[in-house]
């Protein structure tokens, strides 16, 4: 074991006693961070910094998973809960946070015209399945990405375990910019699918008219159309992917980044679905909960009137070419790629030689840890991340790719690893 991580891996031996995997998410847990060769613990962070229970700082490019936008203890935001903390949290009734929160969304996404409030993208998305059933009368979900934990959605991937049967034969996953694919759903269940909900972009760009192509579709069979802009929303533009795109859904949900590590999401939508609201019953004690509603109204609002996307965009382009130069530059393209949208890019790993995709993602990691980087393979812009954040970024490549070509060369990758190779939770797409 790694000395520098000492007392990370004393504490995961404390916490796999009494916690699953350690973590309460999948993500955040010894499947996704090599054990014995990567910070296990963080105690706290400023700005685009975190310092791990040892002590060790580093530049995080995961960002709490894609939930902090703006940055770690932003003074603004931090100022504005603490006020409202002292005013209370959870109230008997409504508190006026919830309609100014609601207002905002309204004004920016274009699809809102109704909102209501969650706590994370697995209550967003599942409960915009439930108003699709209740206003089409159909059962069936065409999915594309990644919607959360709960049975209607995970039960269509290989984490299904637990999951009736009967409840997984009504969700089918159709492949992203194959328009075929989806249309052949709609034939096969021909009115029976209640909605199709897939995420705009997740690494690919959609095809030119893809996405237009789709909004057809489904509206010709009946079926409603679900963005699921829990990543997408606020950062691809103000109002999302689908402002970007030009392509304006029936109901969005939204969530991450939108209250800036403060668990808050949305379900959003054209006020005739949205109405079912009313009677469908989604419904929880902390969906007004105010701090996460206050953390929302400023991240909102800092949206709306900064340069946040401008900003957030060009750190990531910086990221996005010097990466794709230093693929190119040394001679890692063959096992190693970067795709998606400047604000969220994405490095997809593959088997080369002898090696895995899993072995050559565990050795990168276990390497950028060492450079001060805390990563997972994607870069999360925020608000925070400045130019000579980028810079170390991209310092620490110049160092582990040409370190990472040479294991394989040499055929030593395998020796050269510290620590597990790591399993894959499953693949989105």
């Amino acid at each position: 074991m790694n000395d520098r991580y000492k007392k990370s891996n004393e504490l995961i031996e404390r916490a796999l006693q009494s916690i699953p995997l350690a973590s309460q998410t999948f993500s955040k847990s010894i499947l996704q961070f090599p054990r014995g060769t990567s910070p296990l613990f963080i105690t706290h962070g400023k700005g685009s910094h975190v310092w791990d229970v040892d002590g060790n700082e580093y530049i995080d490019f995961v960002s709490g998973l894609l939930s902090v936008a703006i940055g770690y203890n932003d003074p603004e935001i931090t100022g504005d809960v603490i006020k409202q903390l002292g005013k209370g949290v959870t109230f008997s009734l409504p508190h006026p946070l919830e309609m100014e929160v609601a207002e905002l969304l309204i004004e920016l996404v274009p699809c809102a015209e109704k909102v209501r409030f969650g706590k994370n993208g697995s209550d967003a998305t599942s409960a915009a399945v439930r108003l699709a059933r209740a206003y089409t009368g159909r059962e069936h979900i065409l999915v594309c990405g990644y919607h959360g934990w709960q049975d209607w959605y995970i039960g269509s991937t290989s984490r299904g375990l637990g999951v009736p049967t009967a409840v997984k034969e009504l969700t089918h996953a159709f492949k992203y910019n194959d328009i075929n694919d989806l249309k052949n759903y709609f034939v096969k269940y021909q009115n029976n699918i209640a909605a199709v909900i897939m995420e705009p972009m997740n690494i690919e760009w959609p095809n030119d008219g893809y996405l237009e192509k789709v909004k057809e579709i489904t509206a010709d069979n009946g079926a409603i159309l679900i963005f699921d802009e829990t990543i997408t929303g606020f950062r691809f533009a103000k109002g999302g992917a689908q402002e970007l795109f030009g392509v304006i859904p029936d109901i969005a949900t939204l969530g991450k980044g939108m209250s800036n590590g403060f668990p808050l999401s949305a379900v959003v939508g054209k006020e005739y679905i949205m109405n079912l609201m009313e009677d469908i019953f989604f419904s929880g004690t902390f969906g007004g909960e105010t701090l996460s509603l206050a953390a929302a109204k400023t991240v909102l609002k800092k949206v709306k009137e900064s340069d946040f996307i401008e900003y957030i965009y060009n750190r990531g382009k910086d990221v996005l070419d010097g990466v794709n130069e230093l693929i190119q530059k040394h001679d890692v393209a063959g096992f190693i790629e970067i795709n998606g949208h400047p604000s969220w890019s994405i490095l997809t790993f593959k088997n080369v030689g002898d090696y895995t995709s899993h072995q050559v993602k565990t050795f990168f990691l276990q390497e950028m840890f060492k450079q001060g980087i805390l990563t997972i393979g994607s870069h999360n812009i925020t608000y925070s991340h400045s130019n000579n954040d980028v810079l170390s970024l991209l310092t620490a490549y110049m160092k582990v790719l040409p370190d990472l070509r040479q294991a394989i060369s040499e055929n030593t990758l395998a020796e050269r690893l510290e620590a597990k190779v790591l399993e894959p939770v499953f693949k989105v797409r």
